[in-house]
């Protein structure tokens, strides 16, 4: 029988945006946290329930049931004390009217819309940047708390502080389960783009989790992106040049690792197993994407992406090319992140030494002390000077600062190479 903890995980990451969304079309944005709680509780429920019946035949069927259920009770419990969506209150107040009205709301009928309308509800204008970004984490994608508080280098109570000042905004401002109208898309379409960025780069590197790949994470984010690209309603440039880098990057996932389950760096991939669909459906985004008269990030982030996926073995990737991206993309979005990823590319074209040059010039360098790529790069580079005991100073120092498990294995063999 499949393990059921891990059935549930699944479902959890892949059902619980539908399940909040619907949930807060009917009990009102202002209630979200009742939403989250409902939710919540039918997945303890499945985990219990079916460790004791096993697996049903459609487990999604069996959750929407199951929420829907629940949610039947807490609107009886709270009967007139509480207000829920405003043109359903009615409705959901009456005992003749409620079961029917719930069975008729709680399906999957229209959870595209319910999707869409909650990612932009969760950027409303009244909300900061990093609130807007953290509630489509937690309450979209089902990031835990620790998961987004490792995200934004942040720490778990802060997490948690921000999430109910947002529930607070949303109940003072009255916020609607709606989509902005249209002279407010782009800008909320901005942050909403921002979360499905920060929640495949927490599946394509892992920062809390045994496993560096997380597929189902990394597929989420697809989806979230892909469903924005479908949308008449919403501007598709840039979310097609998000999604043409995402389709590229998971183009690597079969090559990224060992049979040992050591980490392989892009020079080391067998480029045979790089998925040539996700290629493709990579370079048909990219094009769809130059449509506008916008370049954002993911444009060129996506360009930078696409030259690695086309070419047709690690020597004959255009480095020069990849350079002038890095050039644009710290000329358009400046930070210490993106100058070490250029110095790295420095490195391919005019060796070690000047790569280290590029580095101690990074301003604001302090910033990015405590990230662990910049001690593992500079172990890189000073190995390739043949520099072995500061090379092993600096990957011990990135050992320390990163979290994963796979990481730090990687790095202790770098460590051990780089041993007199």
């Amino acid at each position: 029988m499949p393990n059921i903890e891990q059935t549930v995980e699944h479902l959890f990451r892949h059902e619980w945006g539908k399940l909040v969304s619907v949930l807060t079309k009917v009990f009102g944005v202002h209630n979200l946290q009742m939403a989250e709680d409902v939710v919540q509780d039918t997945l303890l429920h499945a985990l219990s329930n079916w460790k004791i019946n096993g697996l049903p035949d459609n487990p999604t069927a069996w959750l929407f049931t199951a929420a829907r259920n629940k949610a039947i009770d807490t609107l009886r419990k709270q009967k007139r004390s509480e207000q829920y969506a405003k043109q359903l209150t009615p409705l959901l107040q009456s005992g003749y009217s409620l079961v029917p009205a719930m069975n008729e709301l709680v399906t999957t009928k229209s959870i595209d819309d319910d999707r869409l309308q909650m990612m932009f509800v969760c950027c409303h204008p009244s909300l900061s940047t990093e609130a807007q970004v953290t509630l489509i984490l937690k309450t979209l994608c089902g990031f835990s708390v620790s998961e987004i508080a490792k995200a934004y280098v942040s720490s778990y109570d802060a997490v948690e502080k921000r999430l109910y000042r947002a529930r607070q905004t949303f109940k003072e401002n009255n916020i609607a389960f709606e989509l902005p109208p249209p002279n407010q898309l782009e800008e909320r379409l901005d942050s909403v783009l921002l979360a499905i960025y920060l929640l495949f780069n927490e599946g394509y590197n892992s920062t809390n989790h045994e496993e560096l790949i997380r597929r189902d994470v990394m597929q989420e984010a697809l989806r979230l992106c892909e469903l924005i690209c479908r949308s008449p309603a919403v501007p598709h440039e840039n979310a097609h040049a998000l999604m043409a880098l995402m389709c590229f990057t998971a183009s690597r996932n079969d090559a990224r690792m060992d049979a040992q389950g050591n980490i392989l760096l892009l020079k080391q991939q067998d480029r045979k197993k790089w998925n040539r669909a996700l290629i493709e459906n990579g370079i048909y985004h990219l094009e769809q994407s130059a449509a506008g008269e916008q370049m954002s990030k993911y444009h060129i982030e996506a360009g930078i992406a696409y030259e690695h996926a086309i070419a047709r073995d690690y020597a004959h990737t255009n480095w020069n090319h990849i350079l002038n991206c890095y050039n644009l993309l710290y000329n358009y979005y400046p930070s210490p992140v993106i100058a070490l990823n250029r110095a790295i590319i420095i490195a391919e074209l005019k060796g070690a030494a000047e790569a280290i040059k590029a580095i101690e010039a990074i301003t604001d360098i302090d910033s990015v002390k405590k990230y662990y790529l910049l001690p593992a790069t500079l172990g890189e580079l000073h190995w390739q000077l043949k520099d072995y005991d500061k090379a092993k100073q600096y990957f011990k120092e990135a050992s320390e600062l990163t979290q994963s498990v796979i990481e730090k294995k990687l790095l202790e063999q770098k460590m051990k190479q780089a041993a007199p």
